[in-house]
């Protein structure tokens, strides 16, 4: 039976260990020579990404220690791996350059010179060339602002790094034609991000580089996300002219039509160079994530079908695999995991082994997925994580205590899926709700700018709303809701803290706190984004006015509640100076807060150690504020 206890006090099997050893896993899959292959985070390792393929006996490591396949080109990093006959390529963290290792004797060589400043010079997006050469995308430092970046198209060959061309600011590495004729990439400029507006560019390849580019879709309005050759004269891409993410088919002459169009969404937003959200499969049929979600898209029919619908949510590296396809793909009750999915029979394979045991099921949350209203009437979905624990219940009458999950972005989304950092707070008899509020992709272009210009006003309102609508309903205590969140996440956590009273507490994760300073003209952030609160919140100097009311760094005497802030100190996305500043601003406020820094840590957290210590930190800020015990637990130190 089981026994009545307060919630948040609940003895759980699930420790912040647990939740690190899973927070690895695969990423940037192929195929190559039938063979998947894929990158693996090692949070064991300092967060080392690793390379392995698939063999009989499980997983094979095809790149060993201290070699790390992280590249920073755009800080988010591209596609870092690439094999040509004999001959893996990949990108190494510690200096950026591009390495070579024989596949047969082992042996690694620089394939790029060294910069004259450490990391100067990145490469990211690998793809096979003409007669073995490799393309890619390079990202030059030009000076000492973080915003000072030069990029081109380049091929490596012969130990030479020569310039293809470059036509825009921003690139994704180009695509050579079966032919050998032509080559395609994307590309956009500031103040655009690649959701915004992206160009699809082609160029005859000339001796030395490429000529003359010639834009085939894209422009003003409309992004352009993946592109792939279907013959020598065609192209398949997916892009958005009427407002979502549909799979086209476009001649060289520009000659454009829609395959299967409709109010769904098959692409994503373009963080990382090298995604790829749709295969083709041959005969007409293509394998396409329908917002995030398998399915195979027939041209002839004009129909999308799901597949393998118990996996909900699978990251855009897709790859055709003799009768299937091979991914990333995880669910409710699925940890991602590298799978198979034969598209005969439907038969779904799992080709990477657990590297931890799950907890049992009964203490891991089935999601609900709910829709609630904004204050104006717009559907907010949103994914109800309850308590869960088959050995606990709550005293009559006490509502659990909930946290408002907030993704990051503020342009990507939640998916529903089987989450151990969400289950290590649910075990504990901590609710959760993650919410893809306005802003958020899968739903179009229209909700997705519902942000535009009203960053921290339609975020803040929506999780709120979400929380509130808990509460009312009783499902959650009015009294102990908190808010939580990394990147732009941090930012609507800690703007929430400052503008509304819905929330008792925060943790706010490697943040934005002053929206000013996170311009290109600030120099708080990188290139890649230091227009992007040009479209969230108002094009300066015009409404300068907003970047002051809206950051919570000029507000810090209005929070609603105590904050927990967790700060990489490598971070150039989020740089610690704003969490610096922010902390310094609530020194003697009265204001119960924690600050913990985390050496060696970027934009995210990827070490087990860090990761254990910050979600150990977190539950004993819950229980703290929120008045219940947390024994075994290191206690925070609150300062006011």
């Amino acid at each position: 039976m089981a026994e009545t206890a307060p919630y948040g006090t609940w003895t759980s099997p699930i420790s912040a260990a647990d939740v690190a050893a899973a927070g690895g896993g695969a990423q940037w899959l192929d195929v190559v020579g039938g063979t998947v292959w894929w990158a693996e985070a090692r949070p064991a390792e300092s967060g080392r990404l690793t390379l392995v393929r698939a063999g009989q006996d499980g997983a094979e490591e095809m790149l060993p220690a201290p070699w790390n396949a992280r590249n920073r080109v755009h800080e988010y990093g591209g596609r870092p791996w690439l094999v040509i006959g004999r001959t893996l390529f990949f990108t190494h963290w510690d200096d950026q350059r591009v390495h070579a290792r024989d596949l047969d004797s082992g042996e690694v060589v620089p394939v790029t010179p060294e910069p004259h400043m450490p990391q100067g010079v990145r490469f990211g997006d690998l793809r096979p060339g003409p007669d073995g050469a490799v393309w890619a995308v390079r990202e030059t430092s030009t000076g000492p602002r973080r915003t000072d970046i030069r990029r081109d198209l380049v091929s490596l060959s012969g130990g030479e790094v020569v310039s293809l061309g470059a036509s825009h600011h921003f690139l994704t590495a180009p695509q050579l034609s079966p032919d050998g004729r032509h080559a395609v990439w994307l590309g956009w400029d500031h103040p655009d991000m690649p959701w915004d507006s992206t160009q699809l560019c082609v160029a005859e390849v000339r001796p030395g580089g490429f000529g003359p580019h010639r834009v085939l879709a894209g422009g003003p309005g409309v992004s352009v996300c993946q592109v792939e050759w279907a013959d020598a004269g065609t192209l398949l891409a997916l892009m958005d002219p009427d407002g979502w993410w549909n799979l086209h088919r476009i001649g060289l002459d520009g000659t454009t039509v829609a395959l299967a169009p409709g109010e769904r969404e098959l692409g994503g937003p373009l963080w990382k160079i090298g995604a790829n959200w749709f295969v083709p499969l041959g005969g007409g049929r293509h394998a396409v994530l329908d917002s995030g979600r398998l399915a195979v898209l027939d041209e002839h029919a004009g129909t999308v079908t799901p597949v393998a619908e118990h996996l909900t949510s699978w990251t855009a590296t897709l790859a055709r695999h003799g009768n299937g396809v091979a991914g990333i793909a995880a669910g409710p009750r699925h940890e991602s995991a590298v799978v198979h999915v034969d598209l005969g029979s439907g038969t779904v394979t799992e080709l990477t082994a657990p590297t931890h045991p799950l907890p049992p099921a009964e203490y891991l949350p089935v999601p609900r997925e709910r829709t609630f209203l904004s204050p104006d009437g717009v559907p907010i979905p949103a994914y109800v994580y309850p308590p869960t624990n088959p050995g606990f219940t709550g005293p009559g009458g006490e509502r659990p205590p909930y946290l408002v999950h907030v993704h990051g972005g503020p342009t990507g989304r939640v998916s529903g899926d089987l989450d151990l950092d969400f289950a290590y707070f649910t075990s504990r008899g901590i609710g959760i709700v993650a919410v893809n509020y306005g802003g958020s992709v899968g739903y179009g272009r229209a909700y997705r700018e519902r942000l535009r210009e009203q960053w921290g006003v339609v975020d803040v309102r929506d999780c709120a709303a979400v929380a509130e609508a808990l509460a009312a309903e009783g499902t959650a205590d009015p009294a102990r809701l908190a808010v939580r969140g990394g990147s732009a996440g941090g930012y609507t956590s800690a703007a929430s803290m400052t503008s509304v009273t819905t929330y008792r507490a925060a943790t706010i994760k490697y943040p934005i706190l002053d929206l000013a300073g996170w311009t290109g003209d600030g120099g708080e952030t990188h290139d890649f984004e230091s227009r992007y609160v040009l479209g969230l919140v108002g094009p300066l100097p015009e409404t300068r006015e907003r970047y002051v009311e809206r950051s919570p760094l000029r507000h810090a005497d209005r929070l609603a509640g105590p904050v927990l802030l967790l700060q990489g100190l490598e971070d150039q996305i989020c740089p610690p100076e704003q969490a610096d500043r922010f902390v310094a601003a609530l020194a003697g406020s009265g204001i119960p807060h924690a600050y913990l820094t985390f050496e060696g840590e970027q934009h995210g957290f990827r070490k087990a150690e860090t990761m254990i210590a910050a979600l150990e930190a977190e539950l004993s800020f819950y229980g703290q504020v929120f008045g219940f015990p947390t024994p075994g637990m290191p206690e925070l130190e609150l300062r006011s």
